[in-house]
């Protein structure tokens, strides 16, 4: 299929730059969700990448993805006229998170964080059944599941 140039070219800079690329599988969608351009230009596109083996491609719930391989950069690179230094973000490393600088928590008698008691009801005390409480499954229906009656047409 033929493609713009100035399309072609902008599908493949979002691609570099994310190294990955979404799209969900509508070839009269009007415009892509993330390139101002037809997702079927998308889809085609990657498609030709694709037969490459430039990208990988997964398919799932109607959405096509598509991952850079080590070949597809450096295309991309050549391509695009983009320096060596210059990756996709998703091979960059993130920064790691600042930890909290706060005082230390103590031992003593406080619960953890996230203890499963703390969501539920009441103040602690169990509550037990009264009486002679007997909870029993006297089956909803009638000989369908197993230990009932055999049905009709089985011989035993």
């Amino acid at each position: 299929m033929l493609i713009p140039k100035k399309q072609r070219q902008s599908i493949y800079e979002a691609l570099f730059r994310d190294g990955v690329m979404v799209a969900k599988k509508d070839f009269n969608a009007p415009k892509h969700t993330e390139v101002e351009t037809r997702n079927l230009f998308v889809i085609k596109a990657m498609q030709s990448l694709k037969s490459r083996g430039l990208v990988v491609e997964k398919f799932a719930w109607r959405h096509f993805y598509w991952y850079l391989t080590d070949d597809g950069i450096n295309y991309l690179r050549e391509y695009l006229h983009i320096p060596a230094e210059v990756v996709p973000n998703t091979l960059q490393r993130q920064a790691p998170r600042p930890r909290a600088t706060g005082p230390a928590p103590t031992g003593g008698d406080q619960k953890p964080q996230g203890d499963r008691d703390s969501y539920r009801r009441g103040d602690g005390e169990k509550k037990v059944p009264e009486g002679d409480f007997k909870p029993g499954f006297h089956g909803g229906y009638a000989a369908a599941g197993r230990g009932g009656p055999r049905g009709r047409g089985t011989s035993a």
